[in-house]
């Protein structure tokens, strides 16, 4: 029996990157899974591409409309929504002094209120089903400590994690877990377009002596999505090799 065999799960920001090595490991413990992105072509392609059930639509994160149309997917298609991932994110990187009202708002509005979105209407559904359900805040060590020119970024994901405590509270009675993941430096083709001083940088400050990889992100969000951690909820996991500890 794998892990999550019969379950339902949604993944945001699933057609690359973390949300797609997530998305990957769900199939493969045997859930069925509805991937939402903003580039809905890619989402598609995506799904198409693992090894399992899985079918992927666009969803602008930041539209309550969407959010619960890529939610209702999963229970139309599905039965039932077992699983959330909020993993949708964008950068747009500036120190304060250059950085817009438009750039610190976009931002927040994806990591932190398309969560919320997430988290609100996923668990509304949740709570009204048996066995309650799972949902996985993706924030950042950028939300622990602080990055330079990631005002906005690591104010969203702080917020996440207050987040992920208040709607663990709120939601824990129905049987439905909120917790979250802080991903340190993993190797995305994101990341890999920093320059590379500023790589070194990081990786210097990483007692493992190296970058992590999405997959290895993924089977702590698999971890978390699963009955393994039947009795952990509020939780903030850090998936960063030792760095910021």
């Amino acid at each position: 029996m794998t892990l999550l065999e019969g379950r339902t799960a949604v993944v945001t920001g699933g057609a690359r990157g973390i949300g797609y090595a997530i998305a990957r490991r769900f199939v493969e413990e045997g859930a069925a899974v509805v991937l939402g992105d903003l580039d809905g072509a890619a989402a598609v392609e995506a799904a198409k591409s693992l090894p399992g059930t899985a079918m992927g639509m666009r969803c602008d994160v930041t539209d309550e409309a969407e959010m619960v149309a890529l939610l209702a997917r999963c229970t139309t298609e599905f039965g039932q929504l077992d699983v959330l991932v909020n993993n949708a994110g964008i950068t747009k990187d500036k120190t304060m002094r250059k950085m817009s009202s438009d750039d610190f708002r976009s931002v927040v509005d994806v990591h932190l209120y398309g969560a919320w979105l997430g988290t609100k209407h996923a668990s509304a559904v949740m709570r009204e089903q048996a066995g309650g359900g799972a949902i996985v805040n993706i924030s950042s060590i950028s939300g622990k400590v602080g990055n330079p020119g990631q005002t906005n970024y690591s104010a969203a994901k702080a917020g996440m994690v207050g987040l992920t405590k208040a709607a663990a509270k709120e939601v824990g009675f129905a049987g439905v877990r909120v917790n979250a993941v802080m991903p340190g430096l993993i190797r995305t083709a994101m990341t890999e377009k920093m320059p590379q001083q500023a790589w070194d940088d990081k990786l210097a400050d990483i007692p493992m002596g190296r970058a992590g990889e999405p997959e290895e992100v993924a089977a702590v969000v698999l971890f978390l999505a699963s009955d393994l951690a039947s009795y952990v909820t509020g939780t903030v996991v850090e998936v960063g090799g030792g760095r910021n500890v």
